[in-house]
């Protein structure tokens, strides 16, 4: 039988980034974690972390992470079912793309965290990245826009994100006085959220251009919004995000007429218990747009 301490003390090292840093979240010191992880690896014959380039738990790793996840969740609804057990508040770790969050997420999930007395630890991942955070046992879901679940795990489709390539009428004007041009995306800047962004890239193909073009980088949702409105370049923007500002004329489409469809589907563990079930159908009743 596996000790959940020290499967505990796993998932707070990956989590945490650092044996320091998860002694702090558990209350215990680098060294007593250090000793947790140590077990660990004598009781399964093989490690469990990689320590360099980079902290990484191993394939093994990861299966135990998967399954602590999903203890946590059953465990969560047996004490709800046997109220003497000592009960304390469920915890989710979830992996939600930047404008989810920025926009319908907090809507979509706060009644039920109320009711529930639930928790989230949010990991700001791209929605065609954050599969990967699933699959290595970091996080108990995800959203993405994949379809395919991955094995143990159930996809529920949600609906589509729409995105507008949106800049300042002074910045289209300036950059883009003839249209959007394969010339004139050589030289206009974009904005671009991070190095696993490929909204841009997708716009550019769908307007016919597949060369380099200059570009910020802004891994931040409202930070993008900021410097699209302070005419520093345009971006690809959920219309639900920036039709304050489109319909004062602030923010206009550099291509109408032109958008991207981005798909989001809610990933999570097969059998991870009553609350994601919940989770599942709070979420369901999002209207996106």
């Amino acid at each position: 039988m596996l000790d959940y301490k020290l499967l505990e003390a796993l998932a707070a090292v990956v989590e945490c980034g650092g044996f320091e840093r998860a002694g702090v979240a558990l209350g215990l010191s680098q060294s007593a974690v250090s000793q947790r992880i140590k077990a660990l690896e004598v009781r399964l014959g093989q490690p469990v972390l990689v320590r360099a380039p980079a902290l990484a738990p191993t394939p093994a790793g990861r299966r135990l992470l998967n399954h602590f996840q999903q203890v946590q969740l059953l465990e969560r609804d047996l004490r709800r079912a046997l109220p003497t057990l000592d009960s304390s508040s469920p915890r989710l770790r979830i992996a939600v793309n930047a404008d989810s969050l920025a926009t319908w997420w907090a809507a979509a999930v706060g009644r039920l965290c109320q009711e529930e007395g639930l928790l989230i630890d949010l990991v700001v991942e791209d929605q065609d990245v954050g599969l990967k955070r699933l699959r290595d046992g970091d996080v108990a879901a995800c959203l993405c826009a994949t379809p395919q679940p991955i094995a143990g795990a159930r996809s529920v489709a949600l609906g589509t994100m729409t995105y507008h390539p949106l800049a300042t009428p002074a910045y289209r004007e300036h950059f883009l006085p003839a249209g959007p041009t394969p010339g004139a995306f050589r030289h206009a800047p974009a904005i671009v959220y991070g190095p696993h962004d490929q909204l841009q890239h997708r716009f550019l193909a769908q307007c016919g251009y597949r060369g380099a073009f200059p570009f910020h980088l802004c891994p931040s949702s409202e930070g993008f919004m900021r410097l699209a409105r302070a005419g520093m370049g345009y971006g690809m923007m959920p219309l639900m995000q920036a039709e304050e500002w489109v319909t004062r004329g602030e923010l206009v489409s550099i291509a109408p007429g032109q958008v991207l469809e981005v798909p989001l589907h809610w990933h999570f563990w097969r059998h991870s218990g009553e609350l994601i079930e919940r989770l599942t159908a709070a979420l369901n009743r999002v209207q996106l747009r």
